[in-house]
Protein backbone atom coordinates (compact mmCIF):
# COMPACT_ATOMS: atom_id res chain seq x y z
CA UNK A 1 0.00 0.00 0.00
CA UNK A 2 1.82 3.40 -1.07
CA UNK A 3 0.53 6.97 0.08
CA UNK A 4 0.83 9.79 -2.56
CA UNK A 5 2.68 12.85 -1.20
CA UNK A 6 3.46 15.89 -3.65
CA UNK A 7 7.58 15.99 -3.30
CA UNK A 8 10.58 15.14 -5.91
CA UNK A 9 13.61 15.60 -4.78
CA UNK A 10 17.04 14.22 -5.95
CA UNK A 11 18.96 11.31 -4.61
CA UNK A 12 21.71 12.63 -3.97
CA UNK A 13 23.97 15.71 -3.59
CA UNK A 14 24.94 16.41 -6.87
CA UNK A 15 25.75 20.30 -7.57
CA UNK A 16 24.92 19.42 -11.54
CA UNK A 17 21.76 18.03 -10.67
CA UNK A 18 18.46 19.63 -12.21
CA UNK A 19 15.74 18.19 -10.64
CA UNK A 20 13.44 20.38 -7.89
CA UNK A 21 11.17 19.90 -5.67
CA UNK A 22 7.57 19.31 -7.52
CA UNK A 23 4.73 17.01 -7.41
CA UNK A 24 3.72 13.27 -6.99
CA UNK A 25 6.41 10.99 -6.05
CA UNK A 26 4.93 8.13 -4.21
CA UNK A 27 5.77 7.39 -0.66
CA UNK A 28 5.97 3.38 0.07
CA UNK A 29 4.48 2.97 3.47
CA UNK A 30 6.70 -0.24 4.08
CA UNK A 31 10.01 1.35 4.03
CA UNK A 32 8.04 3.99 6.62
CA UNK A 33 7.00 1.19 8.79
CA UNK A 34 9.34 1.14 11.31
CA UNK A 35 9.07 5.14 12.21
CA UNK A 36 5.16 5.50 11.26
CA UNK A 37 4.60 6.84 15.51
CA UNK A 38 2.89 10.59 15.09
CA UNK A 39 5.15 13.38 15.29
CA UNK A 40 4.68 16.25 17.50
CA UNK A 41 4.81 19.49 14.91
CA UNK A 42 5.52 22.50 17.25
CA UNK A 43 5.88 26.03 14.95
CA UNK A 44 7.60 28.91 16.95
CA UNK A 45 6.47 32.42 15.96
CA UNK A 46 6.05 35.89 16.70
CA UNK A 47 5.24 38.52 14.18
CA UNK A 48 7.78 40.99 15.18
CA UNK A 49 11.59 40.62 15.27
CA UNK A 50 13.48 40.42 17.85
CA UNK A 51 11.47 39.30 20.66
CA UNK A 52 14.12 36.42 21.26
CA UNK A 53 11.97 33.24 19.36
CA UNK A 54 15.23 31.94 17.75
CA UNK A 55 16.55 31.36 21.37
CA UNK A 56 12.95 30.29 22.65
CA UNK A 57 13.45 27.47 19.53
CA UNK A 58 16.83 26.01 19.92
CA UNK A 59 16.10 26.26 23.47
CA UNK A 60 13.07 24.27 23.87
CA UNK A 61 14.60 21.67 21.43
CA UNK A 62 16.93 20.95 23.70
CA UNK A 63 15.29 20.99 27.06
CA UNK A 64 12.96 18.31 25.06
CA UNK A 65 16.12 16.11 24.14
CA UNK A 66 17.45 16.56 27.87
CA UNK A 67 13.79 14.50 28.84
CA UNK A 68 14.83 11.84 26.23
CA UNK A 69 12.79 13.34 23.07
CA UNK A 70 14.14 12.69 19.73
CA UNK A 71 14.00 16.06 18.51
CA UNK A 72 14.63 18.01 14.85
CA UNK A 73 14.87 21.47 15.11
CA UNK A 74 14.19 23.42 11.34
CA UNK A 75 15.16 26.97 10.67
CA UNK A 76 12.85 28.14 9.04
CA UNK A 77 13.56 31.51 8.27
CA UNK A 78 14.33 30.56 5.08
CA UNK A 79 16.37 33.03 3.48
CA UNK A 80 17.91 35.33 6.72
CA UNK A 81 18.88 31.62 8.95
CA UNK A 82 20.78 32.16 12.25
CA UNK A 83 20.18 28.83 14.28
CA UNK A 84 23.46 27.37 13.07
CA UNK A 85 25.13 30.86 13.65
CA UNK A 86 23.64 31.21 17.15
CA UNK A 87 25.10 27.07 17.76
CA UNK A 88 28.40 27.72 16.41
CA UNK A 89 27.82 25.51 13.67
CA UNK A 90 28.78 25.35 9.99
CA UNK A 91 26.23 23.65 7.61
CA UNK A 92 27.76 21.89 4.42
CA UNK A 93 24.26 22.31 2.73
CA UNK A 94 21.17 24.04 3.36
CA UNK A 95 17.16 23.78 2.55
CA UNK A 96 18.33 26.21 -0.49
CA UNK A 97 20.46 22.92 -1.99
CA UNK A 98 16.97 20.87 -1.35
CA UNK A 99 14.48 23.57 -3.17
CA UNK A 100 17.24 23.67 -5.70
CA UNK A 101 17.18 19.59 -5.86
CA UNK A 102 21.02 19.61 -5.18
CA UNK A 103 20.78 17.29 -2.21
CA UNK A 104 17.76 15.26 -0.32
CA UNK A 105 16.76 17.06 2.83
CA UNK A 106 18.29 14.06 5.05
CA UNK A 107 21.66 15.11 3.40
CA UNK A 108 21.64 18.56 5.25
CA UNK A 109 21.27 17.54 8.59
CA UNK A 110 22.78 18.78 11.29
CA UNK A 111 23.94 17.42 14.78
CA UNK A 112 22.88 19.51 17.42
CA UNK A 113 24.04 20.29 21.01
CA UNK A 114 21.87 17.62 23.24
CA UNK A 115 21.55 15.36 20.40
CA UNK A 116 18.88 17.32 18.60
CA UNK A 117 18.85 17.35 14.65
CA UNK A 118 18.79 20.70 13.04
CA UNK A 119 17.58 21.07 9.35
CA UNK A 120 19.78 24.45 8.39
CA UNK A 121 18.67 27.31 6.25
CA UNK A 122 20.09 29.68 3.46
CA UNK A 123 21.63 33.04 4.88
CA UNK A 124 21.25 36.14 2.23
CA UNK A 125 19.97 34.05 -0.69
CA UNK A 126 17.42 36.08 -2.04
CA UNK A 127 15.79 33.02 -4.02
CA UNK A 128 14.54 31.45 -1.00
CA UNK A 129 12.31 34.81 -0.49
CA UNK A 130 10.65 34.18 -3.42
CA UNK A 131 9.25 30.62 -3.02
CA UNK A 132 6.08 29.33 -4.72
CA UNK A 133 3.09 28.02 -2.86
CA UNK A 134 4.05 24.66 -4.35
CA UNK A 135 7.76 24.56 -3.19
CA UNK A 136 6.42 25.73 0.17
CA UNK A 137 4.28 22.45 0.07
CA UNK A 138 7.02 20.38 -1.55
CA UNK A 139 9.68 21.35 1.26
CA UNK A 140 6.48 20.37 3.84
CA UNK A 141 6.23 16.90 2.42
CA UNK A 142 9.99 16.14 1.33
CA UNK A 143 9.68 16.00 5.99
CA UNK A 144 8.20 12.45 4.83
CA UNK A 145 11.29 11.30 3.45
CA UNK A 146 13.36 11.28 6.67
CA UNK A 147 13.96 7.68 7.90
CA UNK A 148 14.87 8.88 11.19
CA UNK A 149 12.88 8.14 14.04
CA UNK A 150 11.09 11.56 15.47
CA UNK A 151 9.57 12.58 18.52
CA UNK A 152 9.33 16.25 17.92
CA UNK A 153 10.05 18.88 15.32
CA UNK A 154 10.18 22.44 16.02
CA UNK A 155 9.83 25.08 13.63
CA UNK A 156 11.58 28.26 14.48
CA UNK A 157 9.71 30.67 11.92
CA UNK A 158 10.72 33.72 10.06
CA UNK A 159 9.71 36.91 11.36
CA UNK A 160 6.37 38.71 10.02
CA UNK A 161 3.61 37.06 8.55
CA UNK A 162 4.57 36.38 4.77
CA UNK A 163 3.62 33.15 2.81
CA UNK A 164 6.41 30.67 4.72
CA UNK A 165 5.40 31.56 8.14
CA UNK A 166 1.87 31.11 7.27
CA UNK A 167 2.90 28.01 5.71
CA UNK A 168 4.62 26.37 8.15
CA UNK A 169 2.53 27.51 11.29
CA UNK A 170 -0.94 26.15 9.23
CA UNK A 171 1.65 22.44 8.79
CA UNK A 172 2.35 22.34 12.38
CA UNK A 173 -0.04 20.79 14.75
CA UNK A 174 0.72 24.04 17.35
CA UNK A 175 1.50 27.32 17.30
CA UNK A 176 4.06 28.64 20.26
CA UNK A 177 3.85 32.41 20.12
CA UNK A 178 6.46 34.63 21.36
CA UNK A 179 5.58 37.93 23.06
CA UNK A 180 7.70 40.56 25.50
CA UNK A 181 6.36 43.17 26.87
CA UNK A 182 6.59 45.99 24.03
CA UNK A 183 3.09 47.37 22.21
CA UNK A 184 5.06 46.52 19.03
CA UNK A 185 5.20 43.32 19.97
CA UNK A 186 1.95 42.24 20.96
CA UNK A 187 0.01 44.36 18.33
CA UNK A 188 2.34 42.31 15.92
CA UNK A 189 1.73 39.36 17.69
CA UNK A 190 -2.42 40.24 17.56
CA UNK A 191 -1.74 40.80 13.92
CA UNK A 192 -0.39 37.23 13.26
CA UNK A 193 -2.68 35.37 15.37
CA UNK A 194 -5.79 37.57 13.10
CA UNK A 195 -4.38 36.36 9.95
CA UNK A 196 -3.70 32.74 10.77
CA UNK A 197 -7.73 32.74 12.34
CA UNK A 198 -9.71 34.75 10.54
CA UNK A 199 -8.01 33.55 6.64
CA UNK A 200 -6.67 30.12 7.38
CA UNK A 201 -9.11 28.54 10.40
CA UNK A 202 -6.08 28.54 13.21
CA UNK A 203 -7.78 28.92 16.67
CA UNK A 204 -5.47 26.96 19.19
CA UNK A 205 -2.62 29.76 20.14
CA UNK A 206 0.11 28.59 22.95
CA UNK A 207 1.37 32.51 24.40
CA UNK A 208 4.82 32.17 25.63
CA UNK A 209 6.18 35.62 27.20
CA UNK A 210 9.94 36.50 26.68
CA UNK A 211 12.56 38.93 28.80
CA UNK A 212 10.08 39.48 31.85
CA UNK A 213 11.39 40.98 34.83
CA UNK A 214 8.61 38.58 37.14
CA UNK A 215 6.45 36.08 36.70
CA UNK A 216 3.29 38.38 37.07
CA UNK A 217 4.57 40.91 34.41
CA UNK A 218 4.53 37.28 32.11
CA UNK A 219 0.81 37.20 33.35
CA UNK A 220 -0.19 40.67 32.48
CA UNK A 221 1.38 40.34 29.23
CA UNK A 222 -0.57 37.31 28.69
CA UNK A 223 -3.82 39.11 30.04
CA UNK A 224 -3.39 42.43 27.34
CA UNK A 225 -2.64 39.75 24.19
CA UNK A 226 -6.11 37.99 25.24
CA UNK A 227 -8.39 40.36 26.06
CA UNK A 228 -7.64 42.10 22.70
CA UNK A 229 -8.04 38.71 20.82
CA UNK A 230 -11.06 37.27 22.33
CA UNK A 231 -13.02 40.41 21.99
CA UNK A 232 -12.42 40.69 17.93
CA UNK A 233 -11.47 36.99 17.20
CA UNK A 234 -12.76 33.44 17.80
CA UNK A 235 -9.58 31.90 19.50
CA UNK A 236 -8.20 29.74 22.66
CA UNK A 237 -4.82 30.96 24.20
CA UNK A 238 -3.47 28.94 26.40
CA UNK A 239 -0.25 30.65 28.64
CA UNK A 240 2.53 28.42 28.31
CA UNK A 241 4.94 30.43 30.46
CA UNK A 242 7.67 33.19 30.79
CA UNK A 243 11.05 33.04 30.16
CA UNK A 244 12.81 35.40 32.88
CA UNK A 245 15.43 38.53 31.38
CA UNK A 246 18.71 36.75 32.14
CA UNK A 247 22.00 38.04 30.93
CA UNK A 248 23.24 34.03 31.11
CA UNK A 249 21.58 34.46 28.04
CA UNK A 250 23.26 36.92 26.44
CA UNK A 251 26.95 35.49 27.83
CA UNK A 252 25.85 31.87 26.05
CA UNK A 253 25.14 33.94 22.43
CA UNK A 254 28.36 35.43 22.96
CA UNK A 255 29.74 31.67 23.06
CA UNK A 256 27.80 30.61 20.32
CA UNK A 257 25.64 28.05 22.46
CA UNK A 258 22.18 27.58 24.27
CA UNK A 259 21.63 28.98 27.61
CA UNK A 260 19.95 25.79 28.52
CA UNK A 261 23.36 24.31 27.68
CA UNK A 262 26.06 26.31 28.86
CA UNK A 263 24.30 27.88 31.93
CA UNK A 264 22.18 24.92 32.96
CA UNK A 265 21.88 26.47 36.66
CA UNK A 266 20.90 29.71 35.10
CA UNK A 267 17.07 31.24 35.69
CA UNK A 268 16.66 31.52 31.50
CA UNK A 269 17.49 27.24 32.06
CA UNK A 270 15.16 26.19 34.75
CA UNK A 271 12.06 28.30 32.63
CA UNK A 272 12.96 25.93 29.96
CA UNK A 273 13.00 22.73 31.97
CA UNK A 274 9.75 23.77 32.85
CA UNK A 275 7.83 24.83 29.56
CA UNK A 276 9.73 21.14 28.37
CA UNK A 277 7.62 19.72 30.65
CA UNK A 278 4.32 21.09 29.60
CA UNK A 279 5.14 20.59 26.00
CA UNK A 280 5.77 17.31 26.44
CA UNK A 281 2.35 16.59 28.11
CA UNK A 282 0.31 17.84 25.04
CA UNK A 283 -1.58 15.14 22.87
CA UNK A 284 -0.76 14.17 20.11
CA UNK A 285 -3.01 14.59 17.24
CA UNK A 286 -5.00 11.65 16.19
CA UNK A 287 -5.99 11.87 12.48
CA UNK A 288 -5.06 14.54 9.79
CA UNK A 289 -7.07 17.81 9.73
CA UNK A 290 -7.58 17.17 5.89
CA UNK A 291 -4.99 20.12 4.68
CA UNK A 292 -1.68 20.13 4.13
CA UNK A 293 0.82 19.12 7.41
CA UNK A 294 4.21 17.44 8.34
CA UNK A 295 4.52 13.68 8.74
CA UNK A 296 1.19 13.57 7.53
CA UNK A 297 1.19 9.76 6.74
CA UNK A 298 1.99 8.87 10.11
CA UNK A 299 -1.59 10.28 11.22
CA UNK A 300 -3.25 8.65 8.24
CA UNK A 301 -1.57 5.56 9.10
CA UNK A 302 -2.38 6.17 13.07
CA UNK A 303 -6.38 6.68 11.46
CA UNK A 304 -6.10 3.45 9.82
CA UNK A 305 -4.34 1.36 12.46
Amino acid sequence: MKVKMKVKTSNACSRGATQHIQPEVIVDKVALSMNMHPVQVIAVTSGKGGVGKTNIAVNLAIALADLGRRVMLMDADLALANIDVLLGLTPGQTLEEVISGDCDLADVLLDGPGGIRIVPAASGAQVMVQLSAAQHSGLIQAFSTISEDLDVLIIDTADGIGDSVVSFVRAAQEAIVVVCDEPTSIADAYALIKLLNREHGISRFRILANMVHTPQEGRNLFGKLTRISEQFLDVSLHYLGAVPYDESVRKAVQKQKAVFEAFPRSKSAQAFKAIAQKVDSWPLADSPRGHLEFFVERLVQRKAS
